[in-house]
């Protein structure tokens, strides 16, 4: 088993010149082995923290589950080595000199010999459109390019659970649906947290829709964002597709 169990899981996050805000109040939902879930809301709903405490970043209470295994203390590191993370901000990401330096560091830290290697990076490149990049620096790549280069970094390790955030951010319509191919591709347990309506129709059939640290709505992608005034209460609006969508004409 490889999906995602969160219950009651609850975390307070430090604000400037304040005291902790109770960031996620409670929040509940599984994700099953090799199920794409998009967490949608708007900005402070705690999307972004939600993804941190799946990877043991941020202290919380409750509980989590990766793979069938507890989040603990003593399992943080074997569970983050089945973890792969893609930030919001490809500098959080990329710190090495060469594109291949990046790509091959996750499998390299696991151990995996040089053709091995060799071949994760050639085919995690190639899933991005960025064969042929080896050899450049990730400063001398657009930030479009960055974020494929970190879904790449991510990629060459094949973990079981993929989390992203804002992973469409800064990329045209054809690079966002190469990418978003790419993910699913892949096999594993996706959660994937965005503003990009649009991107989360074609990635996820189900959407888990956060306001103010807490599960609004939580199910198929076509019926939660067709949900107005359930979209209205978080800030957002009906993606312009669903909204341009031919009605049925009542009799």
């Amino acid at each position: 088993m490889s999906g995602v169990r969160v219950s009651a899981l609850k975390v307070w996050r430090q604000q400037h010149h304040a005291g902790p805000r109770l960031v996620l109040d409670g929040v509940s939902f599984n994700v099953a082995e090799g199920e794409c879930v998009a967490i949608a809301g708007p900005n402070g709903a705690g999307k972004t923290t939600l993804l941190l405490a799946l990877v043991g970043a941020v202290p919380f209470e409750g509980e989590i589950e990766i793979a069938g295994q507890a989040l603990t203390r003593s399992s943080l590191r074997e569970l983050r080595r089945q973890t792969g993370f893609v930030f919001a901000d490809p500098g959080d990401q990329l710190f090495l000199p060469t594109v291949r330096d990046e790509v091959a560091f996750g499998p390299e830290q696991r151990g995996l010999g040089a053709g091995l290697v060799q071949a994760r990076v050639r085919e995690a490149l190639l899933a991005v459109g960025l064969a042929g990049y080896e050899n450049r620096s990730s400063s001398e790549l657009s930030l479009g390019e960055q974020r494929r280069l970190a879904v790449a970094t991510v990629l060459s390790t094949q973990p079981r659970v993929i989390l992203l955030d804002e992973p469409t951010a800064s990329l045209d319509p054809r690079a966002r649906r190469g990418m978003l191919q790419t993910i699913r591709s892949t096999g594993a347990t996706v959660l994937m947290a965005t503003h990009d309506l649009e991107a989360l129709l074609e990635l996820s059939a189900r959407v888990l829709l956060l306001n103010d640290g807490h599960v609004i709505a939580d199910g198929p992608a076509a019926t939660v964002l067709d949900d107005a005034p359930a979209l209205e209460a978080a800030g957002l609006e009906v993606p312009l597709s669903l909204r341009l969508r031919p009605r049925p004409i009542p009799c």
